[in-house]
């Protein structure tokens, strides 16, 4: 396998965007880039938004991820559960492009043998615990969002927790919209502690408009120039061994 980065983008938003470019396409934009993108929505037991499910469904299927409406009091498993889904899904696909590339034709893993699968899976589980992840946590500040934020936080404490039991290096940062002063702002740069939020996220006002497209781009910004996992396949001197695979 190559040596870059498994990076990702995981919104965390309860509704639809009002400002700026479409979100969708702005998702597209980071597939493109080797970024995938994770959505899950937030939702109160009492209203449910359709058109707001329907762009959250929209975001993460452009961004080639995963998503998940969930309620505020599950939300720390549903982080979990989708960075890690999101994760396994990127790695299968980057192992079904080294397959084309070493028998020279279209196949996937499921027309595979269960015993090769059962291997191949082995390889992508490996994987998915050596291999490094650049996280971007992208939250909604909304007004909307207000008494929602505490639930994030502590989800995504859960999160760094469940994530630093790794072999592979984590890095994470965070960015809010609306900004203060802008539509997008960075509230955590690059770091592989993300506990440090704890001391940010009291501090966060909430409120103004929903720029979800602008936020994705500024997110996509945040990753620079480095190469993806998914991006870097077709560079050979990309490539390298691990003892085992």
């Amino acid at each position: 396998m190559n040596r870059g980065n498994l990076r990702q983008i995981l919104l965390i938003t309860d509704g639809c965007s009002n400002h700026g470019e479409d979100p969708v396409a702005m998702a597209a934009l980071a597939k493109e880039q080797g970024i995938t993108v994770n959505v899950i929505g937030v939702v109160d037991e009492s209203i449910i938004d359709h058109e707001a499910i329907r762009e959250i469904e929209g975001i993460a299927s452009s961004g080639g991820g995963v998503s998940q409406i969930v309620y505020a009091q599950q939300l720390s498993h549903t982080v979990q559960m989708v960075t890690r889904q999101a994760m396994t899904q990127t790695l299968q696909g980057v192992v079904n492009k080294e397959l084309q590339e070493i028998l020279g034709k279209k196949i996937s893993m499921d027309e595979l043998p269960p015993e090769k699968r059962g291997e191949i899976m082995e390889v992508v589980d490996e994987l998915g615990e050596t291999v490094s992840l650049k996280l971007l946590v992208l939250v909604d500040a909304s007004a909307s969002m207000k008494p929602k934020i505490p639930t994030v936080k502590e989800s995504l404490l859960d999160l760094s927790i469940s994530l630093n039991s790794r072999i592979g290096n984590n890095q994470f940062s965070i960015n809010i919209f609306p900004g203060k002063n802008s539509e997008t702002e960075k509230v955590l740069d690059w770091t592989p502690k993300l506990e440090t939020l704890s001391s940010i996220f009291p501090k966060l006002l909430t409120g103004g408009m929903t720029p979800t497209g602008p936020a994705i781009r500024a997110a996509i910004k945040s990753f620079g120039n480095e190469r993806s996992l998914r991006g870097g396949l077709a560079d050979d001197e990309q490539y390298y061994s691990e003892p085992g695979m």
